[in-house]
């Protein structure tokens, strides 16, 4: 029976989760937990205008449909902003970005990702200010897919990015040195 030999010095995806988790899990639940109390989301249709059904944290016509911001922090930079209203939620996160290069890396995949926006559908397009990237869940979206399945994509979503971009930036890396050692075989 062949068994495919690993090759790459990348370490599997198991065993990246693992290594991810045993850092990221206190973070990860306090975010888990705090979602899963605010998706708790209702029909709630606009106290001016008759048949509109509007994202109250959006609009904000209504100051008692609007809940308490919570805000969790795992360092200075990495932090996640959910701001619960009656019938819709919006998360926002900032990632970690060590150096000037995670910083373009980040704005890069962020920017790509916000125009696709409409393929996600809880993905907005511009994200709130001093964040990087945010989410609008809404009471219809919630009544049409699994609540619990949203969450889990926001917390996946907040594990791979950072490896993502550590990933582009060792590619990166790699990348201007063999264009470097090309550059100076010339001058040889």
């Amino acid at each position: 029976m062949w068994v495919p030999q690993r090759t790459t010095c990348r370490p599997l995806a198991g065993e990246t989760f693992a290594r991810m988790s045993s850092t990221l899990t206190p973070y990860l639940d306090a975010v888990r937990a705090t979602l899963q109390a605010a998706f708790c989301l209702e029909q709630f249709s606009s106290n001016r205008i008759e048949r509109h059904d509007k994202p109250e944290i959006e609009v904000r016509t209504a100051q008692e449909t609007i809940l308490t911001p919570v805000t969790i922090a795992r360092n200075k930079q990495e932090r996640v902003l959910i701001e619960p209203s009656i019938n819709s939620v919006r998360v926002s996160i900032s990632m970690k970005k060590a150096d000037e290069l995670e910083k373009i890396l980040a704005h890069g995949y962020t920017r790509l990702m916000a125009q696709r926006a409409d393929d996600f559908m809880i993905l907005r397009r511009k994200p709130i200010k001093g964040y990087d990237i945010s989410f609008l869940a809404t009471n219809t979206l919630t009544s049409t897919m699994y609540k619990h399945k949203l969450i889990d994509f926001i917390i996946h979503f907040m594990q791979e990015i950072d490896k993502d971009i550590s990933d582009m930036k060792i590619t990166l890396n790699a990348r201007a040195r063999c264009v470097s050692e090309e550059f100076l075989k010339a001058f040889n």
